[in-house]
């Protein structure tokens, strides 16, 4: 998906997403200063909807992707390169950094989420921190709520600390918010933040996912 694509024009005016910061003052690796970290409230699921997502969590499909031709493989590779020197600083080991991008890559393409989204949403609930904890007790890179694993999962919120576990966990969620507003961006992004409504939270995501633009996303 493209920059263009990922950030229309009547989203942007309408939520006034770049009129407060200035779309030039973002160079492409700009950091916040800190990670604007919520917490994803605890509501009612019907049941067809709880075991829907109690089904994609628990799958054990390992985090490989698959490409039906060479050069779906060709763009994934380039985008890992792209995002692995743009991350460097972030995560120095170029293992971890490699198996955090081929992760992403596979749990977002199997939410049917855009990559670059959720790498800027990553990047501002914990700024690439895997043991990050929020005030509220949301954990790991994508600030995952301990309910989550009582609702949907085995109730281990331990687990929330493994880096797939608690990507799929974050992207099959940031899924369902998205389905519940029937494919709004802004509000499935404040419903995820806990700030449904609100546009700091979204706005902030929309400008971080900048840094993660790639042609082959």
């Amino acid at each position: 998906m493209t920059t263009a694509a990922l950030f229309p024009e009547g989203l942007l005016s309408r939520r006034a997403c770049l009129a407060a910061t200035g779309a030039g003052a973002w160079s492409l690796l700009a950091w916040p200063s800190s990670v604007i970290a919520g917490g994803q409230l605890e509501e009612p699921l019907a049941d067809s909807v709880r075991l829907a997502l109690r089904a994609a969590i628990a799958s054990d499909e390992p985090p490989e992707p698959v490409f039906r031709e060479t050069k779906d493989m060709l763009a994934h590779l380039r985008w890992k390169t792209a995002m692995s020197d743009r991350l460097r600083r972030r995560k120095s080991n170029f293992q971890e950094r490699t198996e955090f991008l081929t992760t992403v890559w596979y749990e977002s393409k199997r939410a049917g989420l855009d990559t670059t989204l959720v790498m800027g949403l990553i990047q501002v609930e914990s700024a690439f921190r895997r043991f990050a904890i929020s005030s509220v007790g949301a954990r790991g890179y994508m600030q995952i709520m301990p309910f989550w694993t009582r609702v949907i999962g085995d109730g281990d919120a331990g687990k929330l600390f493994k880096m797939r576990i608690n990507l799929r966990y974050g992207c099959v969620i940031l899924r369902h918010y998205l389905d519940r507003e029937r494919g709004d961006t802004f509000m499935a992004l404040g419903r995820y933040n806990g700030s449904r409504g609100r546009d700091t939270y979204p706005n902030a995501v929309y400008r971080a996912a900048k840094n993660w633009a790639h042609a082959d996303a």
